[in-house]
Order: C-alpha cells, then structure tokens, then sequence
C-alpha cells in the first residue's frame, strides 16, 4: 500500500467504500458522487467510466449494482495506478478493470458499441481560463488540457451501445455546449436536473442522462439542493447519497 504520507485512506457508506487519494494531487469532490447516483443502471450492465480519475465513481456503481461489470479509462498514469490500488483494496478486481489510455483515441483502445452504460465528469474550464492549479494532475482534470466535452462525447458515443445510456454532470453555465455536443454525437437528451448548492441559489451544476438513438423527449427533474442553506447541513437529498 501507498505511502500515507503522500495519500489518505478515505471511505463512504460507513466504511463500506474505501478509496485511496493523493494527498496534494486530484481528489474527487461532490461531483462524483452526484453522478454515481443520478444514472440508473439494471442488473448485469456493463458500464464505463471515461476519465475513472482515482476510481471513485466505479467504486460507487460497484457497490450499488452487485451484478454489474464496470471499466474505467483513465489517461494520467499515476491515477491509472491509484484506480488500480483501489480496486484491489475493495476487493473487485473480477469487477472492475482499470485501463490506461487517451479517450480521444478510444476506437484503439474499445471496440465500438460495447457498454450499456457510461458516466463522466469532463474537464469544465476552457483552457487558459479560472484559477491554474500548479498541480498538474489537478490541472488535467479540471481544465481542457487534454480533452474537451466535445472529444469525451465523441467517445461516449463510439462506446455505447445503440439505446446505450450515457450520464454526465457540467457545469450549468457551459450546459448548453454540453447539449449541444450530445445532439451532435447522436446522444439525445432524456433526463435533466439542476444542481444548486442551497435553495435560491444560482444552479452550479447540470446532471444530464442522453440516450444513443434515442427519441426526442427530455424529462427536467426537481431541483437538487445539495446544503439545506448557505454554511448549513447537507440537503436531505444530499445526505441520502451517502447512506450505505
């Protein structure tokens, strides 16, 4: 096991979920686990994470659905190998498997048309734009280093099945490049739902379900509140995805 000088050893569902994260590098936020909730899977789907990151996102679908067979794609090696680490310490290494390669080459590394579903939480700022982490690791999750929503959706697309269903959260103020690209893609739309941080509060987030093929009809869900006010508790909503 890593070095805990240089990782912590955290852990969600009381215990039930650990996951192992560099210390100074990227570490998973609400973000991730806002999107293992919102994509509903069946049992027995086979599921990919595009930019898996340390793994978290997979480890919470795993936990979620028993039956499940889950594949995270990952491009920064040092997070290829933290994915890996924690497969292993979860015990789901006939599960999950953990692939190093660059998404926007995702037709060397998969066959087309392989999973039922699919999850990602893509850079969000532009390049050159925000706050520049000094972190590299950092940096490439979170700017348009990389890859854009543009190549992670193009990857989306060649992955899915036909019918397959692909989640994704974003920023609400980029939303519409995020629609857009989906439409493009041939991944339409079904299911929306904003994110607020407390009620009255700007929406921050946008937590989106497209199907490959799929008809034109999108459901818009209520709003999600993730703290019940400025400074306060977690929202009821919140806090529920976080019991085992």
């Amino acid at each position: 096991m890593p070095g805990q000088a240089a990782y912590t050893d955290d852990s969600l569902f009381d215990g039930r979920i650990r996951c192992l994260q560099h210390r100074r590098g990227y570490r998973f936020s609400l973000d991730a686990v806002l999107l293992a909730h919102f994509i509903a899977t069946r049992p027995g789907e086979t599921i990919l994470d595009l930019g898996c990151g340390s793994g978290i996102v997979a480890l919470i679908l795993a936990y979620r659905n028993p039956s499940s067979q889950l594949t995270g794609l990952e491009l920064q090696p040092a997070l290829v190998k933290l994915a890996r680490e924690n497969v292993a310490l979860n015990n789901w290494q006939e599960r999950i498997r953990i692939m190093e390669g660059d998404l926007r080459r995702i037709d060397l590394l998969l066959g087309a048309g392989q999973f039922d579903c699919l999850v990602s939480n893509p850079p969000y700022r532009k390049k050159g734009t925000g706050r520049q982490n000094s972190e590299a690791e950092k940096l490439m999750a979170r700017h348009e280093i990389t890859a854009d929503v543009a190549s992670v959706v193009r990857a989306a697309a060649w992955a899915l099945k036909k019918k397959g269903r692909g989640a994704f959260i974003y920023p609400a103020s980029r939303g519409a490049t995020l629609l857009y690209e989906l439409k493009k893609q041939g991944l339409e739309p079904k299911k929306l739902q904003a994110v607020y941080s407390y009620p009255a509060s700007s929406a921050a987030l946008l937590l989106v379900e497209a199907v490959k093929g799929g008809g034109e009809e999108l459901l818009v869900l209520p709003p999600f509140h993730v703290y019940q006010a400025p400074g306060g508790d977690f929202s009821a909503e919140m806090a529920s995805c976080y019991r085992p």
